[in-house]
């Protein structure tokens, strides 16, 4: 289900079976702060075998797509979630200004920076959803969940449901009706996962050229879907 702009995201998801979720850990919106952090989770999550230069590499061409190419349609919204370790009273210490924007995201220092445990990214540009119609319209009204990740210490704590639920609520801020993914279907673990937050597979007719992430050659994807209360 993981895809980066650049098509270059092997097919991953994290599965966590046993929801014990640490009270330290909670979910807001990315901030310029976290750009290193969340590329590093980004990266070892996906491309774990990688090492010295290429996953430094690897991590500066995560930086860099983030800083600057964290672009999205006219009429489009896009957020990237982090689950971080530290103080839920986040607009306590900030220094500088929200005026400031790079990429996307607001250039805010914070003295209490949590620690990024797991990321997520949610959207409405609708490009790996089904087309609707002769002329192969892009849907409104889904958002769409891509790049789940969390590292490899704080699996198995409830993260990845955390940053789901806090998914789904930005969608419905959104006004969105329903929220989709795609799945590798080699991890039935993260199936079973998206499956007991409520989503549901949609079986894709055969030979329908429905828009998926590109990715490896040979992943194979289920779809899901959850419809939304608004």
């Amino acid at each position: 289900m993981q895809v980066t702009q650049g098509g270059l995201c092997r097919a991953s998801q994290v599965a966590e079976l046993f929801p014990t979720v640490s009270p330290e850990v909670y979910v807001r919106k990315a901030r310029l702060e976290d750009c290193w952090e969340v590329a590093e989770t980004h990266c070892s999550s996906f491309f774990p075998e990688y090492s010295f230069p290429l996953d430094f590499v690897l991590r500066i061409d995560r930086l860099i797509a983030m800083l600057f190419g964290f672009s999205i349609p006219n009429g489009c919204q896009r957020n990237c979630l982090v689950a971080v370790v530290g103080s839920r009273d986040e607009e306590a210490c900030l220094l500088g200004t929200e005026e400031l924007k790079l990429g996307g995201f607001d250039g805010r220092l914070s003295l209490n920076k949590g620690y990024v445990t797991g990321i997520l990214t949610v959207d409405t540009v609708a490009d790996f959803l089904p087309r609707k119609g002769p002329l192969r319209q892009k849907r409104k009204g889904i958002a769409y969940i891509s790049n789940v990740a969390v590292r490899r210490r704080y699996r198995r704590k409830g993260i990845a449901k955390k940053l789901i639920m806090k998914a789904e609520a930005q969608a419905r801020s959104w006004g969105c009706r329903a929220i989709a993914l795609h799945c590798d279907t080699s991890n039935p673990g993260a199936t079973k996962l998206y499956i007991g937050q409520g989503f549901r597979i949609i079986k894709v007719p055969e030979g329908a050229n429905w828009p998926q992430p590109k990715t490896s050659p040979n992943v194979e994807f289920v779809f899901l879907m959850k419809l939304l209360d608004v």
